[in-house]
């Protein structure tokens, strides 16, 4: 019987983020999509998820997903089969982080949210030799856009709640895959580095020519990783 898989997008993505891991992971697993577009702290967006997951899962997470698993990792850590982290981030916010998301907050509220998309996240969110490709760079935007700036708002909100789960990830005991782009500049290699150390059962991958979004600039190499991850 194939495992169920639940795979979480970060801020500002949808189910396109994981479109060639839905299409390739499905003989090994039953895969399907959380969106963490509701709830404005990182508590309430785990316990949506437990509400309506199976009782036994693999789970997956990128950027802001990844930190929503952590903690859904941290509330029922019976029910989670196997962790995968891709591109994020143990510690609670830095204060200029939460300066930052605030002045994002503000721009989105006075109708800057399509400025914010084009000129602080895509630049910052895929590897420089990307930002010319079209069939990347607009899907990017059409995930945004399809969130929104309500639902951005909300993210932004939940992040700035975060707590430092690096305590938490030491006690984890089921297979976790860390994934990281080499040229991740949002949640850098030394990051997954540190978790790999405190989570006895974890494996770490750092792609070349990859920067936060990994599996949709390395959608290969995504797959094959969490393949392996998901057939230990």
């Amino acid at each position: 019987m194939k495992e169920h898989l639940l795979l979480i997008p970060g801020t500002l993505c949808d189910e396109r983020l994981w479109s060639h891991q839905l299409k390739n992971l499905s003989h090994v697993a039953n895969p399907n999509v959380f969106i963490p577009n509701q709830g404005n702290s990182i508590e309430r967006m785990a316990q949506l998820l437990l509400k309506d997951a199976p009782e036994n899962f693999a789970l997956a997470g990128l950027s802001l997903g990844g930190i929503v698993a952590m903690e859904v990792a941290r509330q029922a850590p019976e029910r989670v089969t196997r962790l995968a982290f891709l591109n994020s981030n143990p510690y609670g916010p830095r204060p200029d982080q939460l300066t930052q998301w605030d002045e994002l907050i503000n721009m989105v509220k006075k109708g800057q949210f399509e400025d914010i998309v084009e000129h602080k996240l895509l630049p910052n969110l895929i590897h420089p030799s990307r930002q010319s490709d079209y069939p990347l760079t607009s899907t990017i935007r059409d995930m945004a856009n399809k969130i929104g700036p309500t639902a951005y708002i909300q993210q932004l909100q939940a992040v700035s709640t975060r707590q430092d789960a690096r305590e938490s990830l030491k006690a984890i005991k089921v297979p976790t895959l860390l994934l990281v782009g080499k040229e991740d500049k949002v949640c850098p290699p030394p990051l997954h580095e540190e978790m790999a150390a405190s989570i006895k059962h974890s494996h770490l991958i750092i792609l070349d020519n990859c920067a936060h979004l990994s599996s949709i600039e390395q959608p290969i190499a995504t797959t094959g990783a969490l393949y392996n991850w998901l057939t230990l």
